[in-house]
Order: C-alpha cells, then sequence, then structure tokens
C-alpha cells in the first residue's frame, strides 16, 4: 500500500509540473509572437531616451505657462516612436503544413510582381520573378522560403530607387542568396533596400542549411524581396494579393518535371 500510495503521489507531482511547463511555454509563446527584432534595439532605445529628455524639458521649460505646445509635441514624438515599434515588430511564426517542395512568402507585404524574366547575376537565363513590396508599416523580418542549404551569400551597393520599380532589382542596394533545396533545385532571394531603407541585414551564410521558420534577414525602413524560381513551378499569389511572412505560400516546386 505504501509503495502504491508513493507512487500515486509521484504522478500527481509529475503532472503537475507537466502542467506548469505547459503553461509557462504557453505564456511564453504568447509573449514571443510579439518580441521586437534585435534589429531595432539600438534605435528604439535611443528614440525613447531622446523622447523622455525632450518631452521632460519642454514640460518643464512650460510648466508654468502655456502647456499646449508641450501637448502637441508629446503627441507627435510617441506618435513616431508607435510607428518605429510597430516597425521592428518580429513575431515568431511556425508554417503549419508540409514544406517539401513549397515555396512560402519571405516578407509580410503585398506582391507587386509576377513575370518571367532574365536572371543575369547568377542563373543567366529565364526565370520566374514574384516580388513582394514591404511598405513601412509591414514587419520588415525575413524568412526563408524554402527548405535546403545555402550555395551563395552576394551583398551589392548601389541606388535606392523606390522599391516598387523594376529597376530596383537590379540597381538598388541589395543581397543575394542562392538556396538548393533538398530535391537540387536552385532558387535565389533576393532582399532590395527601397528609398528610404538603407540598411540590409542578411543572417544567411554560404554553406548553412536553412529552413522554413527561421529569419534569413532584417531590412530597415520600406523595401522589397524578390524570389526567382524555375519556370516550371506553380505560382500561388495573384498580383495585389497580401502576403503574410512564412505563413503565405508563393509556389509549389516541380523538381519531377525538370529531371524528366
Amino acid at each position: 500500500k505504501n509503495t502504491n500510495f508513493a507512487e500515486n503521489i509521484s504522478i500527481l507531482i509529475q503532472a503537475a509540473s507537466a502542467k506548469r511547463n505547459y503553461i509557462g511555454m504557453a505564456r511564453l509563446k504568447r509573449l514571443k509572437k510579439i518580441r521586437l527584432h534585435r534589429e531595432g534595439n539600438t534605435i528604439l532605445w535611443n528614440s525613447l531616451i531622446a523622447l523622455l529628455v525632450t518631452n521632460g524639458a519642454l514640460y518643464f521649460l512650460l510648466k508654468d505657462s502655456n502647456l499646449w505646445p508641450f501637448y502637441i509635441y508629446a503627441a507627435i514624438t510617441v506618435s513616431l516612436f508607435a510607428i518605429a515599434v510597430n516597425f521592428f515588430r518580429c513575431p515568431i511564426r511556425l508554417f503549419p503544413g508540409d514544406t517539401e517542395n513549397v515555396v512560402v512568402a519571405s516578407a509580410d507585404g503585398k506582391i507587386v510582381v509576377i513575370e518571367e524574366v532574365d536572371e543575369n547575376e547568377y542563373f543567366h537565363d529565364r526565370r520566374l520573378m514574384i516580388s513582394i513590396f514591404m511598405s513601412i508599416t509591414n514587419v520588415h523580418a525575413n524568412w526563408f522560403p524554402v527548405d535546403g542549404f545555402v550555395k551563395k551569400v552576394v551583398h551589392h551597393k548601389g541606388n535606392y530607387h523606390k522599391a516598387w520599380l523594376p529597376k530596383a532589382s537590379t540597381e538598388n542596394e541589395r543581397s543575394t542568396v542562392v538556396i538548393e533545396t533538398p530535391a537540387g533545385q536552385e532558387i535565389l532571394v533576393r532582399q532590395v533596400a527601397g528609398a528610404v531603407a538603407r540598411r540590409i541585414v542578411t543572417y544567411a551564410r554560404p554553406d548553412d542549411a536553412c529552413y522554413i521558420d527561421e529569419h534569413m534577414g532584417f531590412i530597415k525602413f520600406g523595401s522589397r524581396v524578390d524570389v526567382y524560381l524555375p519556370l516550371n513551378s506553380e505560382v500561388l499569389v495573384e498580383m495585389g494579393q497580401a502576403t503574410v511572412g512564412n505563413q503565405t505560400v508563393l509556389a509549389r516546386l516541380n523538381p519531377e518535371a525538370a529531371n524528366a
């Protein structure tokens, strides 16, 4: 009897511990969904300090007279800071389905290009290009669009044309990432800086394994991401469609047809 009692107590303790762990993981998951991207740490902390200092100084300067200029300035600066915080949101997202031969959106935004083009940096042949434009209000974290391994990463200096212009893909500052899928197909992803963006961050490194759900990089303040696919890929989005990074399926690869 004593043995059974001890076993029952042990089971109850394990169950309680499992419940606490589950609750803790659920809470952590919710927190992670609303975390801020590390690329915004310096900007956000400096902006917050500047906001507090300038608003505090203005308040003490005007507290014995008319505070309306302070209220107006505070409203403007707090609104701008809120926009910056919104920009650096970094949601943790898990793709819900099978990732085999799937190409997911690398970014939040809107589809602005679906067309066959000549890709002359790496492939030197015709490719299917799908482009996502990110406005300043979108999340600017970028995800890997396919599973595979990274074959090439190149950063190019360039101009800062408006990101939705066709020439932005080849003339603007940009980073090129080439990925080979497990089926042997090569995909090219290009992070393109826009008229406002001045910094592209790319986490991908040559010979690294990469997976859907992982962050590929980040682009600061307005930009686009181009994906170059084999011509026989099945496109699953349309022009003007809104995309959710790591959730929206852009296309499905067809490696069997390519090897036929």
